[in-house]
């Protein structure tokens, strides 16, 4: 079966489900976007990962990373594998540098892991064409619009911690991701980086 290489196109609070998250992939040389409804933790492993933030202690995924590397293992690619009843399967395909092997996971574990690894998404034509949606110029319009709208009023949050953080010494900010990263405060942790990267 051809595979259909898949790349993280956003992840976003889930309107129909509460508590969850809906990370989209799209199809590298195509429109159509695959959907998936995943958990708090694993979207916060991922977005961690998306954003190069580096937690205090390591993760699952992490721990799973470390594992794999001190017993020579690497993993080669994620594959989105199938679907029953409105449930993904995914496969993390590894390999010692003599056989290959894969191991079933839930998507967002994978893609968690996947991310960690750098290694390609992919999935089969027959997963795409049962949930896979695809966006028409009006529905993409739209979606623009609200990304816009969004970035606007992220923009308008931010703009005061970004502020503050502007006025703050140096020796102060040093301490603070850390703190941010032990109440789990990602995003914040994200802006006191730049921030500290932007003065040196």
């Amino acid at each position: 079966m051809d595979k259909i290489k898949l790349e993280i196109l956003g992840l976003s609070s889930s309107q129909s489900q509460s508590g969850s998250f809906a990370l989209v992939l799209g199809e590298t040389s195509g429109s159509r976007r695959l959907p998936i409804i995943i958990g708090m933790f694993e979207a916060q492993a991922i977005a961690i990962e998306i954003e190069k933030i580096i937690p205090n202690r390591p993760m699952t995924h992490d721990l799973f990373k470390s594992f794999a590397h001190n017993f020579n293992f690497t993993v080669q690619e994620i594959l989105i594998s199938d679907l029953k009843e409105g449930v993904f399967f995914a496969k993390i395909v590894c390999s010692d540098g003599e056989r290959s092997t894969e191991i079933d996971a839930r998507p967002s574990d994978a893609i968690a892991i996947g991310l960690r690894f750098n290694v390609p998404i992919y999935t089969y034509e027959a997963v795409l064409s049962e949930a896979g949606i695809v966006l028409t110029d009006e529905a993409e319009d739209e979606a623009e619009e609200v990304q816009k709208d969004t970035t606007k009023s992220e923009k308008k949050k931010e703009t005061p911690l970004v502020e503050q953080l502007k006025d703050l010494p140096t020796d102060k900010l040093q301490n603070m991701p850390n703190e941010s990263l032990a109440k789990e405060e990602y995003k914040k942790a994200a802006k006191i980086r730049d921030e500290i990267n932007r003065r040196n």
